[in-house]
């Protein structure tokens, strides 16, 4: 299995944070590789919400990274699982509470079935610059 996890601290309140990366038209303005995003059905931040996304893939060609919201607890976790591209991973946001503020804990999963295991590698340098993306986010929000 593919695991990777990242953790930064973001001196603003959680509801904000929440708000902020439960609205995936968001993710352009921190994670470089979204060339372009569009919330397709149900509402932003709800189960069902879903996105259809193009992102930079090997060489610098479009490919499909769409999701859907599977579990939300405002303000305190976001869920959602890739439904189109190449590898389709579970990911997670957990919110914990600090003095500094809001601790931020990304977590992608996936777990790669027949000629997708050779890619195994990839996908898991890949999974891991995904979540070091937390220290954008981090920049952003503590920005404005």
């Amino acid at each position: 299995m593919a695991h990777a996890q990242n953790s930064v601290i973001i001196t603003r309140p959680a509801a904000e944070v929440y708000a902020f990366l439960a609205d995936g038209l968001n993710n352009p303005k921190w994670r470089p590789a979204v060339i372009s995003i569009e919330l397709v059905q149900g509402k932003v931040g709800e189960i069902g919400a879903e996105y259809r996304q193009q992102l930079k893939g090997p060489g610098g060609r479009p490919i499909a990274g769409d999701y859907r919201i599977i579990s939300a607890e405002p303000g305190r976790r976001l869920e959602f699982v890739v439904t189109a591209g190449p590898a389709r991973p579970k990911g997670d946001y957990l919110l914990e509470q600090t003095a500094e503020g809001p601790k931020v804990t990304f977590t992608l999963d996936f777990e790669p079935r027949g000629l997708m295991r050779l890619m195994g590698p990839m996908i898991q340098k890949t999974m891991e610059a995904e979540v070091g993306q937390l220290t954008a986010l981090k920049a952003v929000l503590e920005q404005g």
